[in-house]
C-alpha cells in the first residue's frame, strides 16, 4: 500500500511538522510513504491508496485539479486538516465539490470553544466532547456530509450573525469510489497533539486509505 503526502503552501501552518506527526501511524499500518513538495505530484503517474494534503493557499492548475479529482473518484482516499484542505483551491470548483467544504473566516482568531461529537462513527468511537483554544472555522459546507463533530458559534468576536450556527468540525464523504476525510482543527502541531483531535485524524486517515474503521 502506498500513501502520498503533499505538503507546502503557507508556512504559518507548518506543513512539514504537522504532516510528520502522522507518518508513524501510516507506516505502522502498512503504508509506504512518498512525500512531495509540489502540486505537480498529482499529475505524475502513481497508484496511491491514500493522498494526504497539507497545502494552504494552493492555486491548482487545471491539470492538477483534474488529475487529483479523478484519482479520488477512482478509489484513492483523500484526507487532511485545517487550512491545508479547506483554505485552498478556491478557484478549483471540482476540488471544492470533492472536499465538501471551504473556509470563510475564524472570528476572534484564537478563542475558547467546545467540539461536540455528532452521532456514532468508528472514527469517533469512545470519544467525548472536548474544549479547545484555537481558531474556530466558519465554513460553507455541503449538506450531504457525514458529520462527525460540530461546534456552535455564539455570535461573539464582532460576528453577531453567527450566533447559534452549528458548524461541522470533522466529516467524511464518499466521492465516487473514493473516501474523503476532513478535520478543521490543526493550525499548529500543538493543536494536532490534542488527544481527541489526533485520534480522530489518525482514524480518519486510515478510514480514507484503508476503510479500516468501517
Amino acid at each position: 500500500m502506498r500513501a502520498l503526502i503533499v505538503r507546502g503552501g503557507w508556512a504559518g501552518h507548518e506543513p512539514v511538522a504537522c504532516t510528520d506527526l502522522f507518518r508513524d501511524v501510516l507506516e505502522e499500518n502498512g503504508f509506504e510513504l512518498r512525500v512531495a513538495d509540489t502540486l505537480d505530484a498529482y499529475t505524475e503517474s502513481g497508484d496511491h491508496e491514500l493522498i494526504v494534503q497539507c497545502w494552504t493557499g494552493a492555486r491548482f492548475t487545471a491539470e492538477q485539479e483534474k488529475a487529483l479529482v479523478a484519482r479520488v473518484r477512482a478509489g484513492a482516499g483523500f484526507a487532511g486538516w485545517h487550512g491545508g484542505i479547506v483554505a485552498t483551491g478556491y478557484e478549483a470548483p471540482d476540488y471544492q465539490y470533492m472536499v465538501g467544504g471551504r473556509f470563510l473566516c475564524h472570528p476572534g482568531d484564537f478563542v475558547d470553544y467546545r467540539v461536540e461529537i455528532a452521532g456514532e462513527h468508528p472514527i469517533t468511537a469512545g470519544l467525548g466532547d472536548y474544549d479547545v483554544h484555537t481558531e474556530q472555522y466558519f465554513m460553507h459546507v455541503d449538506p450531504t456530509l457525514d458529520v462527525l463533530a460540530t461546534t456552535t458559534f455564539r455570535g461573539e468576536h464582532g460576528a453577531p450573525e453567527t450566533a447559534g450556527a452549528v458548524m461541522p468540525v470533522a466529516w467524511t464523504r464518499r466521492f465516487g469510489a473514493g473516501r474523503v476525510f476532513v478535520h478543521t482543527l490543526g493550525h499548529s502541531p500543538a493543536d494536532l497533539r490534542v488527544p481527541q483531535t489526533r485520534t480522530m485524524i489518525e482514524r480518519g486517515l486510515l478510514w480514507a486509505g484503508l476503510g479500516a474503521t468501517g
